[in-house]
């Protein structure tokens, strides 16, 4: 796939690069998607990119500038006149015409929100006026929309008229007299409907909406869960404002879950390459400092057994794996639940249930990894280390007994602490993998070398 990719960016730049008349070169360049002509623009020269710019019609560059980055397409609309920059800012998709708009400052905004058609910059003010957590604000007015009181050829008469102004025609949504949502018709039912057939008949009136002032994180599940082509949004009178596509509601999701990695990763919000490093230092430091004073704590901890490791120092060498094992089974435990969470119907019941099944499946695996750890540790203690079978196989069993106990432990913190936070109404996902980890750590820390303390310094006597 990659190969596909160079191979036709090697032959749009020998295109624009030739000495092809404008005609021939437009009709060249049709021959190829928009998305590769955007990959080849940053591989251009600003000359270079003002002939193509004067080349192509409005409608390609919009939807070549529509598979481009946002702070890119504000680089390319700089490099032409304003005018032109507002006309083609006029035939974009009015979520991505307001994600670009929101690159410019805001003077430039202003004078070209002012030169943009009169219909858009309409639809663009409404679009605008939603926060950008609200669904309203990720919503397009490109949609077909009729009203409930005409026939079925008045209304694939509205269909062949709006669809030259808008193409995502494959559901047409249907008002009432006072404009309230009524419901929606698929395009293949009124296309072989006959003329004499009843529209009210075609129209599906429990058809999935949302409110504009909706919370993206509150009904993308939702979203989500219907696998129409278009939702639409409604204002709080009920009225059509706009539609969320599929593919929008891909962008959501990949925007959702860059988020809740990038908080599981430790960090504030999600960072991408051409991010200024101030920015990125100022996402990563609030959880670092946290880090970091817990880290004091577990080593605190660590300190306070000194006696146990001046007695038996062989337990160092197998504390990595205690607290290795112990963070890697939170972070499963927190990653699951997480995932679960996104159910907003879930019970307390289920949640116990969850918490249980975690806890079980901790109390297996450490079970199993426990005595394999038991084995196979106790035979490089004695024959590695030269030990008495006694001294190895006592040592192993309390490791054994440690990594059940603190993969058991450990799993049931990666499913409490995120529990916690959904409880007290905040993103579990912000109970990222490094806090899990560190307090698994803590865990693992007093489960290993309190056990080793009582077991075998204490009960067996194998100090020294």
């Amino acid at each position: 796939m990659e190969k596909r990719v160079q191979d036709y960016s090697k032959e749009i730049l020998d295109i624009v690069k030739s000495n092809t008349s404008p005609a021939m070169l437009c009709k060249r360049l049709q021959d190829f998607h928009e998305n590769d002509i955007a990959d080849v623009l940053e591989l251009l020269s600003v000359t270079e990119r003002c002939k193509l710019y004067r080349i192509l019609d409005m409608d390609t560059l919009s939807d070549i500038f529509e598979y481009t980055e946002e702070e890119d397409v504000v680089k390319y609309l700089e490099e032409m006149d304003v005018k032109k920059a507002a006309a083609i800012l006029s035939k974009m998709e009015t979520n991505v015409l307001s994600d670009v708009l929101q690159q410019f400052d805001r003077s430039k905004r202003k004078i070209l929100v002012e030169l943009l058609d009169d219909d858009v910059r309409h639809d663009i003010e409404i679009v605008m006026s939603f926060d950008e957590d609200e669904i309203g604000s990720r919503m397009t007015t490109n949609y077909i929309v009729i009203h409930e009181n005409i026939t079925v050829k008045e209304a694939m008469n509205e269909l062949v008229e709006q669809a030259a102004r808008n193409d995502n025609i494959s559901t047409i949504f249907v008002v009432s007299n006072s404009d309230e949502f009524y419901g929606a018709i698929d395009l293949k039912d009124l296309i072989i409907a006959r003329q004499d057939h009843a529209l009210e008949e075609l129209i599906v009136t429990s058809y999935p909406y949302v409110y504009g002032t909706e919370l993206i994180d509150d009904c993308i599940e939702d979203l989500k869960d219907y696998s129409e082509d278009s939702i639409p949004v409604l204002d709080n009178d009920n009225r059509l404002l706009g539609v969320i596509t599929s593919a929008n509601i891909v962008d959501l999701v990949d925007d959702e879950m860059g988020e809740d990695y990038a908080k599981l990763a430790g960090l504030t919000a999600e960072e991408d390459l051409r991010e200024p490093l101030k920015e990125s230092v100022k996402k990563r430091m609030p959880w670092l400092v946290i880090l970091l004073g817990l880290g004091m704590v577990v080593s605190s901890v660590v300190g306070i057994f000194e006696k146990v490791v001046t007695h038996l120092p062989i337990i160092m060498c197998f504390q990595s794996l205690i607290l290795d094992m112990a963070g890697n089974v939170g972070t499963q435990s927190l990653a699951v639940t997480i995932r679960v969470l996104m159910d907003e119907s879930l019970t307390g019941k289920q949640k116990l249930e969850l918490v249980w099944k975690e806890m079980r499946i901790g109390l297996c695996n450490g079970g199993v990894l426990g005595t394999l750890s038991f084995a196979l540790i106790g035979v490089y203690i004695w024959l590695i280390k030269g030990k008495t079978l006694l001294f190895a196989y006592a040592v192993s069993g309390c490791i054994g007994i440690s990594l059940l106990l603190a993969m058991l432990i450990s799993s049931a913190v990666g499913t409490c602490i995120p529990l916690f936070f959904k409880k007290i109404h905040v993103d579990p996902a912000v109970a990222s993998g490094p806090l899990i980890t560190t307090v698994n750590d803590l865990v693992a820390v007093i489960s290993y070398y309190g056990l080793s303390w009582i077991l075998l310094i204490q009960i067996l006597h194998l100090a020294g």
